[in-house]
């Protein structure tokens, strides 16, 4: 057989084979996420906890302790923005209201020059959220830890920020994910949901 014919049918075989195993990868993920009963896409169990270590729009301290023992919505929002960020704030007002009672909501901003407390507290006024958000306010400096320990590029003149919703459990580890385009405030209630029940097993000693 020439050596040419070799190398095809040896690039074409390698290739059929990444394929099988890609789509055995795709079917195996699936399953476990589906496993899971989470609407949005489990987060590696790695990632540590991160403490806010900032103020809010009415410059109280935001410390992660103080909300530990619930589950906690971290989203990536700013002020200014009249597209992408009033629908998040919105899926995550339905939500709760769907859900019946509120968890500990939190607004990392991510244009902190323009991010200032009074235009934080207008939007969640705006958005029906007064009293059920903090924002989590500060220079790019302290800002930065924290879309680091979440993946998120922030809003730039020359780029749209990362969008994401991230929901963590009563330890404050990072556990469920939501790309703005697949939050629904019926996916983020069932997570929430979840995150709840699995904490009062925890809580009775059924639980890990």
């Amino acid at each position: 057989m020439p050596a040419r014919l070799r190398l095809a049918l040896f690039v074409s075989g390698l290739l059929a084979i990444t394929a099988i195993a890609a789509v055995f990868l795709f079917a195996v993920g699936e399953r476990t996420v589906t496993a899971t009963g989470f609407a949005g896409a489990v987060r590696p169990s790695s990632i540590p906890p991160a403490d806010f270590g900032v103020r809010d729009e009415h410059g109280k301290p935001l410390r992660l302790a103080d909300m530990r023992g619930r589950p906690i919505v971290v989203t990536f929002l700013y002020t200014t923005c009249d597209d992408t960020c009033p629908l998040i704030a919105q899926q995550i007002r339905i939500a709760l209201d769907d859900l019946g009672h509120d968890v500990p909501v939190i607004a990392v901003s991510v244009d902190p020059d323009n991010d200032t407390p009074r235009r934080a507290r207008a939007f969640a006024l705006r958005q029906g959220l007064p009293g059920r958000m903090r924002w989590a306010l500060g220079s790019a400096a302290q800002l930065q830890r924290l879309w680091d320990a979440y993946g998120v590029h922030p809003q730039t003149v020359d780029a749209e920020h990362t969008a994401s919703t991230v929901l963590l459990d009563d330890r404050g580890v990072q556990r469920v994910g939501f790309a703005a385009s697949v939050l629904t405030p019926a996916g983020l209630a069932n997570d929430i949901a979840l995150l709840e029940r699995e904490s009062q097993r925890r809580r009775s000693g059924d639980g890990a």
